[in-house]
């Protein structure tokens, strides 16, 4: 599966929320300043070659849904840090967020506690 920019993964998340939409709806879930159109249109079109999202004809228009689950590229995403940045090792970067952003002792039980419930 191929990576994401960040405004192509913006796009992405709009679309996962929304399940379905036409340029404008996307554009409407931007804050202000909102990208121009032409350039919304354009990375849909680049994501659809990318294989992530397919549209269907509404009227004169597309309405664009994905085809690639949020839950498939997350997990792809955070496999490829892994292993780009920890040699594969999810102990390892575990241990680096617990040290960079000063998880507490509760906090990571809690995430174990939750580990546990989903196995």
């Amino acid at each position: 599966m191929k990576q994401l920019t960040k405004a192509e993964e913006e796009i992405m998340q709009i679309l996962w929320q929304l399940k379905k939409a036409n340029v404008k709806a996307i554009i409407e879930q931007y804050p202000e300043p909102k990208p121009a159109y032409n350039t919304v249109s354009t990375i849909v079109r680049i994501l659809e070659s990318k294989g992530f999202v397919d549209y269907e004809k509404q009227g004169k228009g597309h309405v664009y849904f994905p085809i690639v689950p949020q839950q498939e590229y997350s997990n792809q995403s955070i496999n490829k840090l892994v292993d780009n940045y920890f040699q594969g090792s999810f102990k390892s970067m575990v241990s680096f967020f617990m040290k960079k952003n000063d998880i507490s002792l509760n906090e990571l039980e809690s995430v174990l506690k939750e580990i546990n419930k989903k196995e």
